[in-house]
């Protein structure tokens, strides 16, 4: 398991501060004897001082390990995105310093919860750059906390890379901006595809989380392409992340009898929704985005998501080597299969250590655009191309099916 707390690779923590001793009180002592100690004070503390150093951004004070930042939600609503990411990173990461690092440097990861919140991922940010100094960042999965970090990493030139936040908008908030992943505006066209050609449904009602980035996202880039295909959207209904009963939603749907429940929610409400569908007598298939990703999906919602579909940045058991390896020494080393957002936190990784040895330097201006020359880069959630706009050229979406307790890709594909 993942240590929830400020960390670096290895299991070091960084502390700040020093106590400070009292001065010997002097009251008694006559005027001249006092500039006589006064001067003697002042040159042992000139022989002695400690010699200043220009530390820069990114290095250790001994200047030997690069420095990077993590920010993530180890705790909190979606704390199962940042355990995942967080041990996908670590092994990416010890596996390069095995290997003898970045052009002879250790890389040292420095990690700060966000607590699955926008705003304290702007915080976390804010440290990791101010205090941490850190040469660059990998972060966040949840598209509404990597909205809320990305203009404070690009006011300060600090490249961030996000590996699994979908939403279009994350990389628009400037060059120092990229990601690993698809975005809405790819998962949702296939996922209209999918439903509407490969299922053949042509009715479907959907139900979005109105705080949701993601949720809204998608399904607004979903409504756009299946329409287009000929779909009709015959309910819809809105919840929030803190809803725990959505019976008065899903009551309003049912009459409309859709074919599909379209759901672009996170995997903690979506077991709620299935079940309490399952008990009103909604018995259609429900369908989301990569948000419902997670060991804890099926756990929650049972059996009430069998024959239901999402789409996903890989499928874990797929039979390529790359992925193979991956899963194999994942498991080894944690004991459970890796989800999606452990791979792309293992590929962001990666990514941002192979722009580094490419860099004139590992940091700024060099190292932003050091990443954004990535190209065919060996992934195991893909081929990682980046493209003009730093996101990640035709990154397939992966549809999944889940079939008595077990993922598998629908026989319809």
């Amino acid at each position: 398991m993942a240590d929830h707390g400020p960390q670096t690779a290895g299991g070091c923590h960084l502390r700040s501060g020093a106590g400070r001793g009292n001065a010997p009180a002097c009251h008694d002592v006559p005027n001249r004897a006092l500039i006589a100690i006064a001067a003697a004070l002042s040159f042992a503390f000139l022989a002695c001082a400690p010699k200043t150093e220009n530390v820069t951004r990114g290095t250790t004070p001994a200047g030997g390990d690069i420095l990077v930042g993590e920010f993530g939600s180890l705790t909190g609503a979606q704390e199962t995105f940042g355990t995942s990411t967080h041990d996908g990173i670590m092994m990416a990461i010890d596996e390069i310093n095995e290997k003898g690092g970045v052009n002879g440097r250790k890389i040292k990861i420095i990690t700060e919860d966000d607590e699955s919140n926008p705003d304290e991922a702007a915080n976390a940010v804010t440290k990791l750059i101010s205090e941490n100094k850190v040469v660059a960042l990998l972060g966040e999965v949840a598209s509404s906390a990597s909205l809320a970090a990305a203009p404070i990493a690009q006011a300060d030139h600090v490249p961030m890379i996000t590996p699994s936040s979908t939403n279009p908008g994350v990389t628009k908030k400037g060059d120092c901006i990229f990601r690993m992943c698809f975005t809405d505006e790819e998962q949702g066209q296939a996922l209209a595809e999918f439903i509407a050609k490969n299922l053949g449904a042509r009715r479907v009602a959907m139900l979005t989380d109105v705080r949701s980035d993601d949720s809204k996202g998608l399904g607004r880039v979903f409504e756009q392409r299946y329409t287009k295909l000929g779909g009709r959207i015959v309910a819809r209904a809105s919840y929030t992340s803190d809803d725990s009963d959505f019976r008065p939603q899903l009551t309003s749907i049912k009459p409309s009898n859709p074919e599909v429940l379209f759901v672009p929610g996170y995997y903690t409400n979506i077991g709620p929704i299935a079940r309490q569908a399952r008990e009103l007598g909604i018995t259609v298939p429900l369908a989301g985005g990569a948000g419902w990703e997670s060991p804890k999906l099926i756990e929650i919602g049972g059996k009430a998501l069998d024959g239901c579909y999402y789409s996903n940045h890989y499928f874990v058991d797929d039979s390529a080597a790359i992925v193979r390896n991956f899963v194999d020494k994942y498991r080894q080393r944690f004991g459970v299969k890796p989800d999606s957002m452990a791979a792309l936190g293992y590929d962001a990784a990666r990514v941002l250590a192979d722009a580094m040895r490419r860099a004139k330097k590992p940091d700024g201006s060099s190292l932003r655009d050091a990443i954004a020359a990535t190209k065919n880069f060996p992934g195991v959630t893909g081929t990682i191309t980046l493209g003009p706009d730093r996101n990640p050229v035709g990154k397939k979406v992966v549809i999944e099916e889940i079939r008595n307790g077990q993922l598998r890709r629908p026989p319809s594909l």
